[in-house]
């Protein structure tokens, strides 16, 4: 796990500072980036959601799909924790604590914001982050594989309907074709690209020349990644400085989302009785999120300015310290499992 993976979470709080700084020092700049926009898709922060998410749709290998039979239980359980459970825990946390417990400080249209940032997040299952989780735990790295890319391909089809049903539940407006051409662009674009990529770096049957092209992108990635945190935060800087309690509103019940799923998944693999190579990684994909993803969709959705943006950014920060803890939770139990 490299120094950027590693203190994720201190690099994204540093550029929430530095966005909220610059967007009260020069609001021209932001004012400029947020005009860039064509049918609602903003092409500055477009670019940079592609730097997140072209390198981790270069590592995932679609020919593992014929793998799909090989100890199913440890994939089912990865589907049903991230196609049947979490969306739908994931609104019905934002709704309980947006809705009733934080009613009175939060006014309902941005609570309604929260609360969709909240859902793409519940909705987005993770891609890239999952394999350094693996790895954490000591995983089946070929049986992780398999398993992001079964929810990848899935996602490519589940991921619209569930999220527009989700939105609809919470008595939020879906644009149904923003939505569509958000998973187009964000999802199936990429998926195809990394495919692409893959195939043509891979044609003599070696994978070196694929790690190096990894390993030459991936810190654009991390650039994307703090870049739009910078800009997501400089335009939200004076609702912010406002409202700074906002921020410790969302993560709360994304943190009681993660650590819930997690318990859920691994009482489950402890019934299923599998490895701990197999049961830690699964346990990790069905726990954290694809937060690249719902920040774009948040974006092409509901706007730059918006509380859905924010939400999902906040994500981010709550994200990586939490997944940490759970890996480390996970290797002391290793003697639970069999074998």
């Amino acid at each position: 796990m490299g120094i950027f993976e590693r203190f994720l979470s201190v690099w994204v709080a540093v550029a929430i500072v530095a966005g909220i700084a610059l967007g009260l020092w020069v609001p021209e700049v932001f004012t400029a980036i947020a005009a860039a926009e064509v049918a609602r898709v903003n092409l500055v922060v477009a670019v940079l959601i592609w730097l997140m998410i072209y390198p981790m749709m270069i590592q995932i290998d679609l020919g593992a799909i014929r793998d799909v039979g090989r100890k199913p239980k440890g994939l089912l359980l990865t589907l049903v924790i991230n196609w049947l459970i979490k969306p739908f825990s994931m609104a019905l946390l934002g709704w309980l604590f947006f809705r009733v417990f934080f009613a009175s400080w939060v006014d309902p249209q941005t609570a309604s914001e929260y609360i969709a940032g909240m859902i793409l997040l519940g909705v987005a299952p993770c891609t890239a982050m999952v394999f350094v989780w693996s790895q954490l735990t000591k995983g089946d790295p070929n049986y992780t594989l398999v398993q992001v890319s079964v929810n990848d391909l899935i996602m490519v089809f589940a991921f619209a309907p569930i999220t527009g049903f989700l939105l609809g539940v919470t008595d939020i407006q879906v644009p149904w074709n923003t939505l569509m051409l958000s998973v187009g662009l964000y999802v199936v674009l990429p998926l195809l690209a990394g495919y692409l990529t893959r195939k043509v770096l891979t044609v003599d049957g070696s994978a070196e020349a694929l790690n190096r092209f990894v390993a030459a992108i991936k810190p654009w990635s991390i650039v994307g990644l703090i870049t739009t945190v910078v800009i997501l935060f400089g335009l939200q800087a004076n609702t912010i400085v406002a409202r700074p309690l906002d921020i410790l509103l969302i993560a709360i019940p994304l943190a009681i989302q993660t650590y819930g799923i997690f318990a859920i998944a691994y009482w489950a693999a402890l019934r299923l009785k599998l490895a701990h190579n197999i049961a830690a990684p699964a346990c990790m994909i069905g726990t954290s999120n694809f937060f690249e993803l719902a920040v774009a969709v948040a974006i092409s959705l509901f706007g730059l300015h918006s509380g859905a943006a924010l939400a999902t950014v906040v994500g981010v920060l709550v994200e990586v310290p939490v997944m940490l803890s759970l890996v480390a939770f996970a290797n002391r139990t290793r003697h639970w499992f069999s074998a």
